[in-house]
């Protein structure tokens, strides 16, 4: 008997973030690994463009206190208005990683972020939910 794979329902932006590591995932291929992460995040924007998906590379986004800019961060890429996604070339990820990327989740108001690690056995994704913002 043959066992069927079911698709998860209850995944947020399901295709968009299936769109976004297919395009990790063929810059992996085309590119190999070993090399900066400035390299790897050239390639997703071409790939991305390629693919017809929408997106802000480097994206602002000021860190605010008592209504003051006290700060800068930049996302690596914002993708259609909703998708949050960091780059990163490392064996492994890290607590830190999923911090900085909840934070900009939360200062931006946004669900959805993607971590698309880059390494020598390939692309390791993992998908960071904003829980407080439900």
């Amino acid at each position: 008997m043959i066992e069927r794979k079911v698709r998860r329902s209850d995944l947020l932006y399901e295709e968009l973030s299936f769109e976004i590591v297919g395009a990790a995932f063929s810059v992996f291929n085309k590119l190999g690994s070993g090399h900066r992460e400035k390299t790897y995040q050239r390639a997703l924007a071409e790939e991305l463009k390629i693919r017809g998906i929408k997106f802000k590379e480097q994206f602002y986004c000021p860190v605010k206190y008592n209504g003051k800019i006290v700060g800068k961060n930049y996302f690596d890429f914002l993708v259609e208005d909703s998708v949050v996604v960091e780059l990163k070339c490392e064996k492994y990820f890290s607590g830190a990683h999923i911090k900085q990327i909840l934070d900009y989740l939360v200062s931006e108001n946004l669900q959805l972020g993607i971590i698309l690690n880059f390494t020598s056995e390939g692309v390791k994704q993992k998908r960071i939910l904003n829980i407080k913002n439900k």
